[in-house]
């Protein structure tokens, strides 16, 4: 039985996809399968040669549209995938995300349908991110540690006490009210990195609105990274928090690095598996020396910021600064 809200919101999904393959289908496929409704799932698809025609027909509401790697930007392509959405809510999902059940759009619908303890409206509502069964153990706790069981609305007057954690949020699988979206102008682009967590920030610290956690919509994703991969992540990261001083400023992400490496050997610990206990401290120190990189990115030569990011064409595409050449 499909599952209705009292509005009866239209829904559409989009998804960047970049050489798809067997986990996209399985995403396709539970998409299709959800209890709630969805109008059209929308593809905007890397390098169309990588896009295998015939391959997805069966699912009968797919739109595919087609941009090259050098087109490519994190928010800039998520927003050109919203503006062929007439929908009342989009949820953007990224292409190894899987839903766990059939409840996911409906969940996330009931958690855009709420309002802070001051009448604040959530305006974005993200899904808890569960472990694929080949998911590392210490990365099994991080996703415990950033997607509890335990669903919240944040607002700035969570920001003395949560920190940078009021503005986290995931576009791994995370609704919008596609009115205020386009109010709030969309995502910021180009963006390396984070658009939705800058998407929050905005939201919250200068509008007035809300981010819900749902802890009932989930998704299976994770990563194994290695420690270069972390070291690029969290390098990309850090650039992006730099570039956006207006949403991050005075707030330390650090700290919350620490606890989260703090509890993770604790949680090891208890576990009785010590021997994990170096490896995660090395990620950490990885982690920490992208971050500290990236966040002095203006300093660099060019040729080392090339070396430090996972998003070479970022550093192409973006407007050059005399910081970026």
């Amino acid at each position: 039985m499909e599952e209705k809200q009292p509005n009866n919101k239209t829904v559409d999904v989009i998804i960047p996809v970049y050489k798809p393959d067997d986990t996209l289908k399985r995403l396709l496929n539970r998409l299709e399968k959800q209890s709630y409704p969805i109008e059209k799932i929308i593809v905007i698809n890397t390098e169309k040669s990588y896009w295998k025609d015939g391959e997805f027909d069966a699912i009968e509401n797919l739109e595919v549209h087609h941009v090259t790697k050098e087109e490519f930007d994190h928010g800039g392509t998520r927003n050109l995938g919203a503006g062929y959405s007439k929908a009342d809510v989009m949820v953007f999902m990224t292409d190894d995300a899987v839903p766990a059940d059939r409840h996911l759009i409906g969940a996330l619908l009931k958690g855009l349908d709420q309002t802070g303890e001051h009448g604040e409206p959530v305006v974005q509502a993200y899904a808890r991110q569960l472990p694929n069964p080949d998911c590392a153990l210490a990365e099994q706790y991080t996703r415990s540690f950033n997607y509890p069981d335990e669903s919240r609305v944040k607002t700035m007057a969570d920001l003395p006490r949560l920190g940078i954690k009021t503005f986290f949020a995931s576009n791994v699988c995370c609704a919008y009210d596609r009115r205020v979206f386009l109010e709030n102008g969309g995502f910021v682009k180009p963006a390396i990195f984070n658009e939705d967590m800058i998407y929050a920030g905005n939201a919250v610290r200068y509008r007035g609105q809300a981010v819900a956690y749902v802890a009932e919509a989930k998704v299976c994703h994770s990563h194994n990274y290695g420690c270069k991969a972390q070291f690029h992540r969290n390098f990309d990261l850090a650039v992006s928090q730099a570039d956006h001083p207006e949403v991050f400023e005075g707030i330390r992400s650090e700290s919350e690095g620490i606890r989260l490496v703090k509890n993770t050997c604790s949680w090891l610990a208890k576990q009785k598996k010590y021997w994990l206990i170096p490896g995660v401290m090395v990620k950490s120190g990885f982690k920490y020396l992208g971050f500290f990189m990236g966040k002095r990115y203006a300093s660099l030569p060019r040729w080392l910021i090339l070396k430090c990011t996972m998003n070479q064409s970022y550093w192409n595409n973006a407007f050059l600064s005399d910081k970026r050449t």
